[in-house]
């Protein structure tokens, strides 16, 4: 994983020094909160319901057990025991004091992390597939890619006051573990018929009031020429978006609105205009990013036998362990979606038990994922039994990997000041009512998300089964949707009709299980089976 070397290291002290100068003259009554208020978004802090909320960046969700150590210690020392991994692959703390913030990000800045542009109209963490560089099916790690676009784009004077906040996703693998379609812009390594690597760009994705799948925009573009077709996409953004209304800012509103061939057309003049100038990826800065991502040492000769004679251990197996590039060696899925918990939320003691794996056991590297999920990404198989007793003891071995139960959620009401309805109970519900792991196991791939307000941070837009919750006249209601994806099959989910209360979804979710048992195929996943007999039979059985 990428490494400080003392440029990074200065820039992010020094803006933990400049923070703490602006923390404690808003303390003072010096700043307003209208002053105060764009340079804490820049810096990870929200103000939320209870109070303020840091959101920490996992670049591409990559890290070590020192750092997950660190995350450990900021939830015991300045929140109160735990964090919440969200679906940017970072890690937010709901219980932030104001006057402690700095201290925290100071802490950070001690292992190589920080909070820059987690908020604000600015370029944020760039995510990518947690299973880069391990898994077998990628062209190549997309990694360092994401690491060179980060540090072009921070701080970078033409980016920093962007129309809106603006998303990069990355993969490697045409299997979509990254959602690239959903994102402002999406990036997918391929290689052309010459052997030439190079990137497929699709831009104007997004979720929130107004969703859109990304369309293709360029087939295949040169690796080296990434920044600058970027910086075009960019500028063209920059150019015509309409700063004058917030729900029409986001460049998927721009691509829509010119259409995708113009917008194209418009996009490669502005990059030809760029190359003119030289303006492109440098490729000595990649080579030297580009180590930092190099294989671990892997052993050669071990066994690819995994004993499975204890019949929970093999369940967890089947559901969470991945095939790896490497002989011997396989990919572990350590779930936050514990049956009645809060999806995504762990402990500080439970932090410092992956940290423990990670260094014993997967070449001190932890991944996080957009699915509010964390991966040992290179354990020996003949490990995994002594993982997984671990695992279990701490509560983390939830064999529920894409299931029922692998519910994405949001804060919602519970925190977040801008939701308008709870997430975390209905995903608790929802969860308990199939908490039986052969009905689980039966329903298959379904996967669940649910969003507390219409900016969409539960990405219920893209879930097989999408849960939306609204003020409806002071009450929670919650509307059901239906056929979404955020995998390569991108698509966005439909409104089944009018909504429900929080029991009344919960049933509903149970009753469209019920219709896709009956009607599905062999080999039918519920968005299959959707996608083939559409709403109605869904409709009909829900309101009758």
């Amino acid at each position: 994983m990428y490494r400080y070397d003392t440029y990074d290291q200065a820039i992010v002290d020094a803006r933990v020094e400049e923070f703490r100068d602006q923390a404690r003259r808003r303390l003072s009554g010096a700043l307003t909160e209208d002053q105060f208020k764009p340079l804490r978004l820049k810096n990870g802090l929200y103000l939320q319901l209870h109070a303020y909320m840091l959101r920490i960046a996992i670049p591409y969700g990559t890290f070590d057990s020192c750092q997950m150590r660190m995350l450990a210690r900021i939830a015991r020392k300045y929140d109160r025991g735990y964090g919440h991994f969200t679906t940017r692959q970072n890690i937010q703390y709901n219980w932030i004091k104001l006057e402690e913030a700095a201290d925290i990000l100071a802490d950070l800045a001690t292992v190589e992390m920080h909070a820059i542009q987690t908020s604000g109209e600015s370029i944020r963490n760039i995510s990518a597939d947690q299973y880069a560089g391990a898994i077998a099916d990628e062209v190549a790690d997309p990694r360092p890619w994401a690491e060179l676009l980060r540090q072009a784009t921070t701080f970078h004077p033409e980016f920093s006051y962007l129309p809106r906040k603006f998303k990069f996703a990355v993969t490697g693998s045409d299997t979509d573990r990254a959602a690239i379609r959903l994102h402002d812009i999406g990036l997918k390594l391929v290689r052309d018929d010459a052997g030439e690597l190079g990137f497929a760009v699709y831009i104007g994705g997004g979720m929130g009031r107004t969703p859109f799948v990304a369309p293709l925009i360029r087939p295949f573009l040169p690796a080296d020429h990434l920044f600058s077709y970027c910086e075009a996409a960019l500028r063209v953004w920059n150019r015509w978006a309409r700063r004058d209304n917030i729900h029409k800012q986001r460049i998927k509103i721009l691509v829509h609105d010119l259409g995708a061939e113009e917008f194209t057309r418009q996009v490669e003049e502005e990059w030809q205009a760029i190359l003119k100038n030289g303006s492109d990826v440098p490729r000595a800065e990649l080579e030297r990013i580009a180590e930092y991502f190099a294989p671990p040492p892997f052993e050669t000769g071990l066994s690819e036998e995994i004993d499975r004679s204890d019949p929970d251990f093999a369940v967890w197996v089947d559901q969470q362990v991945m095939p790896h590039k490497a002989p011997g060696y396989a990919i572990a899925n350590i779930s936050l979606k514990p049956v009645g918990g809060i999806p995504g939320d762990i402990s500080a003691e439970q932090m410092e038990l992956v940290a423990d794996l990670a260094e014993a056991y997967s070449f001190d590297e932890i991944r996080s994922t957009h699915a509010q999920n964390l991966v040992l990404p290179h354990v020996r198989k003949q490990d995994l039994y002594a993982i997984w007793q671990r695992l279990r003891d701490a509560g983390l071995a939830e064999p529920n990997l894409d299931l029922v139960t692998d519910i994405i959620a949001c804060p919602g009401l519970d925190y977040c000041s801008l939701a308008n309805a709870r997430s975390i109970p209905v995903a608790q519900k929802i969860a308990t009512r199939f908490a039986d792991q052969g009905r689980q196991k039966e329903l298959g791939e379904l996967k669940i998300k649910i969003s507390g307000c219409i900016n969409a941070c539960g990405h219920h837009h893209a879930g097989h089964i999408g849960i939306l919750g609204v003020d409806r006249k002071g009450t929670e209601n919650y509307q059901l949707l239906l056929g979404g994806s955020g995998a390569e099959d991108a698509s966005l989910a439909k409104i089944t009709g009018p909504g429900f209360d929080e029991d009344g979804v919960v049933a509903a979710v149970e009753t469209v299980t019920n219709v896709y048992l009956d009607q599905r195929t062999e080999g039918e996943r519920f968005v299959d089976t959707y996608r083939r007999i559409g709403m109605q039979p869904f409709k009909e059985a829900i309101y009758g």
